[in-house]
């Protein structure tokens, strides 16, 4: 009880803290530029045309709403991250007490220090299990949190309230408005899952020497370095997932002529993919311009 606790605590400030960095992310994921290009360097110190940053980016939304209007969405986010770490905690709860009663049942208590594929596998798949059903469970909040912020766009103020956001949700589009982009976000949690799980135990079975006595911290880092490489693959999956959750839902974020109305989520994938869009909102420091796009910015003060 007291781990379930401090895991919610845990999490609430961590969620507190990166709002600022998520409301930031949101909007660029749906394409909202308020501020042209600026003359800067990239990380190889060429000076270049650019986009600004998160900074940047952060204070012309202060300037607008206050500091305050930064955290835009928390609530409905909070509630997400608390409930679904409490169901995730549940399912693995239950898939432990399953096991201690076969354990008892077989007589076996000894476990293996070096997991197995099968190990792997099965654990996965628990994980898997685990996020899936707080993913499920939550989504609904995920899908408020992203109109309350994606309303900026058109100074709206249609999603404000936790209450009054549901109902407004259950009224103009029932049940399913509350599942917009849910499998998109599902598949990309379950690809990322088994990417990274898969390629930890590949590089610590094959790739580290189990002499090494720094064998425990090395298979940290390893798994740390895969989740990091499978979530930027997977990356596709969160950006077309957040892109359906506002999609045609009365905002100017999410509407033409700002937005097109997509059919699915697999018509949003080709059509970002076809603009070379697919990693937009990914970086949020060296963003280059896209291509197609036209701002007023001087190309001549590059030379």
């Amino acid at each position: 009880m007291a781990d379930a606790a401090s895991q919610v605590l845990l999490g609430s400030g961590l969620t507190i803290l990166s709002q600022p960095l998520m409301y930031v992310k949101v909007l660029i994921q749906v394409g909202y530029e308020p501020l042209p290009p600026t003359i800067g360097r990239n990380i190889f110190g060429r000076q270049v045309c650019q986009l600004p940053g998160l900074f940047c980016y952060a204070q012309h939304i202060a300037s607008i709403d206050g500091k305050r209007g930064l955290f835009t969405g928390l609530t409905p986010r909070l509630c997400s991250g608390v409930l679904g770490t409490v169901v995730h905690g549940k399912v693995l709860q239950h898939y432990q007490e399953c096991d201690k009663v076969e354990d008892l049942g077989s007589g076996n208590s000894q476990k293996e220090v070096t997991p197995s594929f099968d190990q792997v596998i099965k654990e996965t798949t628990r994980e898997m299990m685990a996020r899936s059903a707080a993913t499920l469970i939550t989504h609904p909040f995920h899908v408020i949190t992203l109109r309350s912020m994606v309303q900026f766009i058109g100074r709206e103020s249609k999603y404000c309230g936790l209450y009054d956001s549901i109902v407004t949700i259950y009224r103009e589009e029932g049940i399913l408005g509350f599942f917009a982009g849910l499998i998109p976000r599902l598949l990309g949690d379950i690809i990322s899952l088994w990417l990274c799980n898969s390629l930890a135990y590949l590089v610590n079975t094959y790739a580290l020497d189990s002499g090494v006595s720094t064998m425990s911290e090395m298979k940290s880092y390893s798994q740390a370095v895969t989740g990091f490489f499978a979530s930027m693959l997977t990356y596709p999956f969160v950006l077309v997932s957040n892109l359906m959750a506002v999609n045609n839902c009365g905002l100017a974020g999410g509407c033409p002529p700002y937005s097109p109305i997509y059919t699915s989520w697999i018509d949003c994938w080709c059509m970002l993919q076809k603009e070379g869009n697919m990693s937009r909102g990914n970086s949020l420091f060296f963003r280059k311009v896209p291509f197609g796009k036209t701002y007023c910015c001087d190309l001549r003060m590059l030379i």
